[in-house]
């Protein structure tokens, strides 16, 4: 039963694996008696919510919360071409035999997935086609993951215009707008865990480790100098940065009803093995917003 008068229009953004908390306040609100009645989602937020509204999250939990670090790496395909590091097919085909792949327009939840066209820097909004085309195209981290092409538009992770989408939402007719802003400002110095040995690796010989070593070194957030940081920590740190002032000013214009913040200093955006602590500071954020005094 759904909470009295509190139907919910929920928007999720972008932030790579900080966007697993969005599972957490997911579950919180469905376990609270809200109903989600539309979604819009940027990036890992344009996943999550995906399959929410495909009805398939609590499989998709599963699977995450079973991830490893060297099954992050496995889902890794190298692209050799010039448009990015990875082609990001392994993951969504995955996705696809895990989840099924489905219309948008056939969810039984409306759902609409934010991307952006590289060649004229516009916003574009994915609410009909193939569910994963749209959650690809939301998710091609610029030089990270090669862009996809959708009716002949080469589009890019929808976080560089526009990392929490609330503008799709709102002709809801809900009693809630619910925020969730995963590349918000910094609650203090939250260092990563070290990367540790993996029980594969003496089965997997020198390559494999030489590949843990390589993805280490993009995701493990250590303390160094400023001079000292890798293209990566560049690129990350950038991106946050730049989501993060797009982010106020969409929240400035629109003032949603609830937002619930995730800082974006929890983890890097690759840690996708963390989800169970991701996952429960989602819920607590949420509880912390939503929850009887």
């Amino acid at each position: 039963m759904a909470h009295p008068n509190r139907t919910v229009s929920l928007v999720l953004g972008s932030g790579g694996a900080r966007g697993l908390a969005h599972i957490g306040v997911i579950d919180w609100l469905t376990e609270n008696g809200y109903e989600i009645r539309s979604i819009a989602g940027s990036s890992m937020g344009a996943m999550i919510g995906g399959i929410y509204a495909a009805g398939k999250l609590d499989v998709y939990t599963r699977w995450v919360l079973a991830l490893q670090r060297l099954d992050v790496i496995r889902l890794l395909d190298l692209s050799f071409g010039s448009t990015g590091l990875f082609k990001g097919e392994r993951v969504i085909g995955v996705l696809k035999e895990l989840i099924g792949d489905r219309n948008i327009e056939d969810l039984p939840v409306p759902f609409t997935a934010v991307a952006t066209d590289i060649q004229n820097g516009k916003e574009v909004w994915l609410s009909r086609g193939p569910l994963f085309d749209a959650i690809r195209a939301s998710m091609a981290i610029p030089t990270i993951f090669t862009p996809h092409t959708i009716e002949g538009r080469q589009l890019v992770d929808g976080g560089l215009v526009n990392p929490i989408p609330i503008a799709p939402t709102l002709r809801d007719r809900t009693d809630l707008t619910v925020v969730v802003n995963a590349s918000a400002p910094p609650a203090g110095d939250l260092a990563t865990p070290l990367l540790g040995e993996d029980p594969d690796d003496d089965a997997t010989g020198i390559y494999r480790q030489r590949i843990v070593k390589f993805i280490a070194e993009l995701t493990h957030r250590r303390k160094v100098k400023k001079e000292e940081m890798g293209l990566f920590d560049i690129l990350s740190r950038s991106m946050d940065t730049m989501q993060d002032l797009i982010a106020r000013f969409q929240l400035a214009a629109y003032s949603p009803d609830v937002v619930i913040e995730i800082p974006r200093d929890v983890c890097s955006v690759y840690e996708m093995y963390r989800a169970r602590e991701l996952i429960e500071l989602g819920r607590a954020r949420a509880n912390t917003m939503l929850g009887r005094p």
